[in-house]
């Protein structure tokens, strides 16, 4: 039986997600870049129910391990919503570039952003210490 290979570029969001970030869209004013990014994920992206979502798919309160191009070691971070964010304690935003990248990409996977110098960066997804679903939390 041959390989099944996926799309480089294959994004899934759960119904739960999907649905959260139409409605942060909706009650956030953001900014033409961040409105873009979080178009382009939503219509890219394909829809899954919460408990169907694969466990190495990286969703709205993921944990992960990140290995950035040039970086000499790799970082964790958790992707979180606007109000939760803090880089100083690693908690990226949605609605930041890299956090709007991440969304949806499997372990594996590389997620690219622009900087707000307009620098391309690059991130391969390593493994993902938490995710909500695989944890059994369909609703956080």
């Amino acid at each position: 039986m041959p390989a099944v290979t996926r799309p480089v570029d294959e994004r899934i969001l759960t119904e739960l997600d999907h649905a959260r970030i139409l409605g942060l869209m909706r009650r956030t004013a953001l900014s033409d870049a961040q409105k873009h990014a979080l178009d382009a994920l939503l219509d890219a992206a394909d829809v899954v129910p919460a408990r169907e979502v694969a466990p190495d798919v990286v969703t709205m309160n993921s944990r992960l391990r990140l290995q950035g191009e040039g970086d000499a070691e790799p970082r964790d971070v958790t992707l979180c919503y606007p109000a939760d964010a803090s880089a100083e304690a690693g908690l990226v935003s949605l609605l930041s570039p890299m956090g709007a990248s991440l969304l949806g990409h499997r372990v594996g996977g590389e997620a690219v952003w622009l900087t707000p110098t307009g620098t391309p960066r690059t991130a391969r997804i390593l493994a993902l210490h938490f995710q909500p679903e695989a944890a059994g939390q369909y609703t956080t």
